[in-house]
């Protein structure tokens, strides 16, 4: 009998068993286990309040709750579902930080709601690709994280903003322009001022722009552009901008270029005019999944720096195009205004290349994390591929092409990137795999000095800003032990990542996740004989008896400051070297 994954139309329950999850799974609450396999009944106590569920424990400890089965012991003795409010009410924790997660949680239930009241019924995404641009699957991917229980928080959108800048709605809009004091700006753009916002905006744009900086009479020796999400603009005009108008630090001037669409990020917004212009990370003050949506400041003008020398690394070696076919898309430019001040992280821009500009002939994209879900008919979203290829022949070419060119980049060259599903794209020909797109290293990579292939190649970053000349390992991107190298490549790719997947395929067609995550062991070691690199993956201790998983939801709890852990399982010690 199949694992059922969920029950449509009821946000409210996904909440609530996402949130048991959790506190199972970060070891929040304390539960009693009985029962095997498919079966297993967890039973807690929280205050005086006793709860239970049923479900599995898979690959890393994974939990997989069965949908309506979060229950608690009501007055009467009597056992009752159990929203997400019960849950809560009597952790040990302050008050004030579980109101906050609570509005999240009530906010996230009714976006799913209005989505539901107000989409049109959804249409198979299987097989798209063939029939849909990238962009319409990003939005098209609706479900959010299948992890965090604030999947679809947006704290500080309205409805109507909602309907407006959500990726489900699909609607286009336009950038707000800001001419702001060069005095409060900085900007890493490759090249000539001029002429990258010539080939940004297009020349009629930049013509336009350049007429209303005459009319308000600012120098463009002055002054400099810097675009803000509309949602932003109004958020920040009423409020922390508002000054910096009043007395001319900034100036507006209005929408302005080409309409972009929201991807499945909601910060990052594509070109729908023109897909294979860059897609654009904008700052936002909105809490969405696990924090506020602004960029961190110091990355801005860093990232351009990271991306050329991650896409160093894999243009001078070969097996990056023939044995594990990797893209970067590099985050060539950025912008912000008022980088250590009140406003910090809030006016701040990227520019990365876009998905679409990176494909070739005959080849289509979709988000790594589109793979995991199921359709309105309750199929698979990768049905039609799986029935094309066969199953085994399929999976274990996507194993190759998802785990290997993250894997190589690691062992090999001792680099680790946040290789979640949200930052990896698939491209596929007709259906097979063929190479794998990654993006957004600004603040998500990793390296420990000793363990690089090549050290010389690093960006000077204490020499880059003041920000880092003190910095400290494991604050910004240098760590201090290969342990925190595996615990990013191995917590994003494998435990909040192609868990989700090996459960649907275990539960759509019947290959156990033990056998799947062996497909995924024996490539990792074939990988390390093939490249005589068994010492290195050694070091990289990726089959650890336990390892170490980012507490997502402790984290909210707590409003860490830092990124808190704890200890899980490794599937990959159950296997013979």
């Amino acid at each position: 009998m199949p694992f059922p994954l969920d029950l449509p139309g009821r946000p409210d329950e996904r909440v609530a068993r996402q949130l048991a999850a959790a506190l199972l799974f970060e070891e929040l609450v304390t539960a009693r286990i009985t029962g095997e396999g498919d079966a297993l009944l967890f039973h807690w106590v929280v205050g005086r309040r006793d709860f239970r569920c049923r479900g599995r424990q898979g690959p890393f400890g994974r939990l997989r709750i069965l949908p309506g089965s979060v229950e608690t012991r009501s007055g009467l003795g009597l056992w009752e579902a159990a929203d997400h409010r019960a849950l809560l009410e009597g952790l040990p924790v302050p008050e004030a930080h579980k109101a906050a997660l609570l509005a999240e949680l009530d906010r996230t239930v009714a976006l799913c709601r209005w989505n539901d009241a107000n989409l049109p019924l959804r249409m198979r995404r299987g097989l798209v690709g063939e029939s849909r641009g990238y962009a319409e699957l990003e939005g098209a991917l609706e479900e959010g994280h299948p992890y965090h229980p604030c999947f679809k928080a947006r704290l500080g959108f309205s409805e109507d903003d909602h309907a407006a800048f959500g990726p489900e709605a699909g609607q286009e809009f336009q950038l707000v322009w800001l001419l702001v004091a060069r005095a409060h700006l900085r900007q890493a753009l490759p090249g000539d001022e001029s002429r990258f916002w010539r080939a940004e905006l297009g020349e009629a744009v930049w013509q336009e722009i350049e007429e209303r900086r005459a009319m308000l009479g600012l120098d463009a020796e002055a002054f400099g552009l810097l675009p803000l999400h509309p949602w932003q603009w109004e958020d920040l005009r009423q409020g922390g901008l508002a000054g910096w108008l009043a007395d001319g630090r900034a100036h507006a001037l209005g929408p302005l270029g080409d309409r972009y669409r929201a991807s499945q990020s909601l910060r990052t917004v594509m070109n729908a005019d023109d897909p294979r212009k860059a897609d654009v990370k904008l700052a936002m003050n909105i809490v969405n999944t696990a924090s506020r949506r602004i960029i961190v400041p110091h990355s801005v003008c860093t990232a351009p720096v990271i991306s050329h020398w991650l896409t160093g690394i894999v243009a001078a070696d070969a097996d990056f195009e023939h044995r594990y076919p990797l893209t970067l898309l590099p985050e060539y430019a950025g912008i912000i205004a008022d980088r250590d001040g009140p406003l910090a992280g809030q006016m701040a821009v990227l520019w990365r290349r876009s998905v679409t500009a990176a494909l070739r002939e005959g080849e289509g994209a979709v988000p790594f994390n589109l793979l995991a879900v199921t359709e309105p008919d309750g199929d698979a979203f990768i049905a039609g591929w799986v029935e094309r290829f066969g199953l085994d022949a399929w999976l274990d070419r996507l194993i190759e092409v998802a785990v290997l060119p993250v894997w190589h980049l690691l062992v090999c060259h001792g680099v680790a990137v946040e290789a979640h599903g949200q930052n990896m794209v698939l491209v596929h020909r007709d259906g097979w795999p063929a190479r794998l797109i990654l993006r957004d290293f600004h603040d998500s990579v990793e390296y420990e000095p000793g363990f690089l292939r090549d050290p010389t190649a690093v960006p000077p970053f204490r020499d880059m800003d003041d920000e880092y000349r003190d910095g400290l390992p494991n604050q910004y991107y240098w760590a201090d032990t290969v342990d925190a190298l595996r615990e990013l490549v191995m917590d994003t790719l494998f435990v909040y990542n192609m868990t989700d997947l090996s459960h649907l395929i275990e539960h759509r067609y019947g290959l156990p996740e033990r056998t799947f995550w062996e497909k995924v062991h024996r490539c990792l070691e074939r990988y390390a004989r093939r490249h005589g690199l068994a010492e290195r993956q050694a070091l990289v201790g990726h089959r650890a008896e336990r390892l170490l998983a980012e507490s997502l939801l402790t984290e909210k709890l707590l409003n860490a400051r830092t990124e808190l852990h704890h200890s899980i399982p490794n599937v990959f010690a159950e296997f013979p070297a």
